[in-house]
């Protein structure tokens, strides 16, 4: 056989084509993976900074342990997307953030509540604590929460729900008390609130008077 009809162009295109379909497989199989192995990293990283600062919560102050809370994650994950590929640098330990917003957070806050779906009027009460610790190294994470001045917030206990997201170098924990004011919730939730307080209230008002004319 002659070695112009074993490389013809009607074999070698076939093949050329076989191999870049095979590539173009591989390449769709690995990068799912990579952005699922990506997330699992993220996700335990974040859970044992939980399980950290829980620790700490009970073992210094005594008071019951921080729980998952869906908003106060959603807005840690925004949160965590607006630092991503700012720096580190000194002042970016221990600058608390109020749960209403800061400069650092600027014009893009409310648009940050609402794609979270929670009611302005539900964050006075709630604090955002970002850390920028260079490849995540979790001991140095924990540290930069339980030995600054954020250590004051993990141990509170009006705070009852944290929320924890991490992008790049940068891990924020947004922490939610069961208050209305800090409670994060929807404005559903948070008109449902004020529904059950004022009904409350008006019940309390009712049995006040019928116990006043009860007396007399």
């Amino acid at each position: 056989m002659s070695m112009a009809s074993t490389c013809s162009p009607q074999r070698i295109f076939p093949l050329m084509q076989l191999a870049i379909l095979v590539l173009f497989i591989n390449a769709c199989l690995l990068l799912p993976h990579r952005v699922l192995c990506d997330h699992h990293v993220h996700a335990d990283v974040e859970d044992q900074l939980l399980q950290g600062l829980n620790s700490f919560r009970t073992a210094a102050s005594k008071v019951p342990p921080l729980s998952k809370h869906k908003n106060a994650h959603c807005l840690a994950e925004t949160v965590a997307d607006k630092f991503e590929g700012r720096p580190c640098s000194p002042a970016s330990t221990a600058n608390a953030i109020p749960g209403t917003g800061s400069p650092q957070l600027a014009a893009d806050y409310p648009k940050m509540l609402d794609k979270c779906g929670i009611n302005a009027t539900t964050v006075r009460e709630g604090i955002i604590l970002p850390v920028c610790v260079p490849k995540l190294v979790p001991t140095l994470v924990l540290t930069n929460y339980t030995h600054s001045p954020y250590a004051k917030y993990i141990n509170d206990s009006m705070y009852t729900g944290a929320g924890i997201e991490s992008e790049d170098d940068w891990m924020v924990v947004v922490l939610a008390t069961s208050t209305q004011g800090g409670s994060f919730a929807s404005a559903a939730a948070a008109a449902a609130a004020t529904i059950t307080t004022t009904v409350a209230s008006k019940a309390v008002v009712c049995l006040v008077s019928l116990a006043l004319f009860a007396s007399s």
